[in-house]
């Protein structure tokens, strides 16, 4: 059963005295350390949707989770040892105990070792826009009364609940990201493919006679490219392919270009960039304005060809507390 999780990212403005937060930034990467319960459950290719207790901000899918260590600090009232206070903007005295109900001016501070966790995004984020109210996202949950900052629910349901809202093409590119993230990262073919000539034909269709790397060409010039492996599938999948002339179709198999799914801008190895023809296309953007679905793709592509060595996640300025924070 596919796993969505629910995980609450409410901004900089959030009040919070018990720890100093988690750097979210919510259509790219979300923070959170093993303090926070449900720490180790989330994982590649899982669904991750965030919401600000209000209303669903966007869905996307996990493409990895950044694992490191820290020391933590945490903050508490010395006299009832609770963390539950925030800061006050009049007076002399800097908080206030909602426990003890009372004014003081210094915390206490307790350090410990914690494990740290970044989950990455960014290739297949929807901005939803409120289409789920937090009334509706609280339902979907497993455990609808829940305090948790992070709630697991069954995909199946969200889906459902998505498309009654009108997101569609949400839903289906969520579908698509999984099934590249959860299969792995294949490399491409250049084999001759079963149905071929529909697939270059509807390219044709929806792009025009196109080389999404170096723009205007004759249809005759043009191949119909896979971003994933045709070999693998045996599929034609709907905004996975990209029409290309037959020189950078190869190099785009071979590695020797691919697409920074962040940026969409073109990269060549530093062999094919050495050729003019080709040295002149590194940077530049792409003719074709992408999908989202074809982003999912080439970025696994990209995590094939431009492999990087992922940093350690870090933790500063967001709560993760529960809910009713």
């Amino acid at each position: 059963m596919a796993t969505v999780w629910f995980v609450l990212a409410v901004g900089a403005e959030r009040v919070h005295g018990g720890n100093d937060g988690y750097d979210d930034d919510p259509a790219r990467h979300y923070s959170w350390d093993s303090t926070v319960p449900q720490h180790a459950n989330l994982a590649a290719g899982d669904v991750i949707a965030l919401w600000d207790k209000k209303k669903l901000l966007g869905i996307s899918v996990i493409e990895r989770i950044d694992v490191g260590s820290e020391i933590k600090s945490t903050y508490f009232h010395r006299k009832c040892n609770k963390a539950s206070f925030k800061p006050l903007k009049t007076g002399d005295q800097r908080w206030w105990c909602a426990t003890c109900r009372e004014r003081f001016d210094d915390p206490g501070t307790r350090t410990k070792p914690v494990t740290t966790y970044r989950s990455h995004h960014r290739r297949a984020w929807q901005d939803l826009g409120g289409r789920l109210t937090g009334p509706q996202v609280r339902a979907l949950c497993d455990k609808p009364a829940s305090q948790h900052a992070m709630r697991p629910a069954r995909w199946d349901k969200v889906r459902a609940a998505l498309l009654e809202a009108g997101a569609r093409m949400p839903a289906d590119v969520t579908d698509g990201a999984r099934a590249v993230i959860r299969g792995g990262h294949r490399r491409a073919t250049v084999e001759v493919r079963l149905g071929q000539a529909l697939f270059r034909k509807r390219l044709l269709e929806e792009q025009g006679e196109v080389c999404a790397f170096s723009g205007p060409a004759p249809a005759a010039a043009l191949e119909a490219a896979h971003l994933y492996s045709y070999a693998e599938t045996g599929e034609h999948h709907e905004y996975g392919g990209l029409l290309l002339r037959r020189d950078l179709h190869r190099l785009f198999d071979l590695g020797h270009i691919a697409v920074n799914p962040d940026t969409a801008a073109l990269d060549v190895s530093d062999d094919a960039r050495g050729y003019p023809l080709y040295g002149q296309l590194d940077g530049q953007s792409l003719a074709f304005t992408l999908h989202p679905q074809h982003r999912v793709w080439l970025g696994a592509h990209w995590d094939i060809h431009r492999p990087v060595n992922n940093g350690t996640a870090s933790c500063s300025t967001v709560s993760r507390e529960s809910d009713c924070a």
